[in-house]
């Protein structure tokens, strides 16, 4: 019998779907307002490297977000844009300045071919292109602009998950991004090896459905699956790799899909309190991780 392991959460046309892989490849689409239950099965096994399985099928921890065995990984990481070990790629890139949250922006690049699928999979609220050309020039702007802007090459998700409640208006996101890159023009030189891109806001706010948020106090999130353990509840947003449910009792649950990587998933009917997983306080803005509730 074929065992589908999930493969945490893909954006495809702005919609999120999970996706999964076993006797192939496949994915379920995501909608908001639907109901989601499932249970763990078993052990969590490394997720392989590069669209490829591992050999070993390797048991990996359950509160890790990667996923992958320390070979696996390796692999992983040696043929990543990301981490700059790749050099050679000849198709065109592109730089892009996103906002996740008041004061909360980073610079990036990705491949001009994958759209805005990047910024959806990190929960960029908002952003704007900044210029396309090769990868290295790419590569060589983002590092001119994070220094020159003083902005980190990282946003750890629990701070993007802590203002995602409170956001303000449109507008106002708008501005702040229009500001930066206005910014980003005065950096003498920062384009001279690429081609600049006119700002031009996008905002993602709608595609995560970030409306339905409320009352971030009461919000618990997964820190990670157990063999047996039930997750359930409503569907009623999503950013980046995090899905937010509200559970029979009313309570906001955020999981982090990286977690999923790896485990046999299989349906389930709700548990009284829709949740049997290890849970944790939300991080709030301002506020500390509070220590696992069970």
């Amino acid at each position: 019998m074929v065992v589908w392991r999930s493969a945490g959460v893909s954006w495809r046309g702005g919609v999120p779907s999970l996706r999964w892989e076993g006797g192939g490849r496949r994915v379920s689409p995501l909608s908001y307002g639907r109901d989601l239950a499932f249970r763990a099965v078993g052990e969590r096994r490394c997720s392989g490297a590069r669209g490829n399985p591992c050999p070993l099928a390797a048991v990996v921890p359950a509160r890790g977000t990667g996923g992958r065995c320390a070979e696996c990984a390796r692999l992983d990481r040696a043929h990543s844009v990301a981490a700059d070990t790749v050099a050679d790629d000849p198709r065109p890139y592109r730089v892009y300045l996103a906002w996740f949250g008041p004061g909360m922006i980073k610079v990036g690049i990705t491949a001009e071919e994958r759209g805005p699928a990047r910024l959806l999979e990190q929960g960029a609220v908002a952003f704007t292109w900044l210029g396309r050309g090769p990868l290295m020039a790419a590569r060589r702007t983002e590092e001119v602009l994070r220094h020159a802007l003083a902005v980190p090459d990282r946003i750890p998700y629990a701070r993007k998950r802590a203002v995602r409640y409170g956001l303000p208006p449109a507008a106002e996101r708008a501005a702040e991004v229009t500001e930066l890159y206005g910014r980003v023009v005065a950096v003498p030189d920062w384009a001279e090896t690429l081609e600049p891109v006119p700002c031009r806001v996008s905002d993602h706010a709608e595609a995560f459905h970030l409306g339905a948020l409320a009352n971030p106090s009461a919000a618990l999130v997964v820190t990670g699956l157990v063999d047996g353990g039930v997750l359930a509840g409503r569907l009623t947003a999503a950013a980046g790799p995090d899905l937010h449910l509200v559970g029979r009792d009313g309570r906001g649950l955020v999981l982090d899909t990286r977690l999923l990587s790896g485990w046999e998933l299989v349906a389930a009917e709700a548990a009284e309190d829709g949740v049997s997983m290890p849970l944790a306080a939300l991080l709030t803005a301002g506020g500390a991780q509070d220590q696992p509730l069970f």
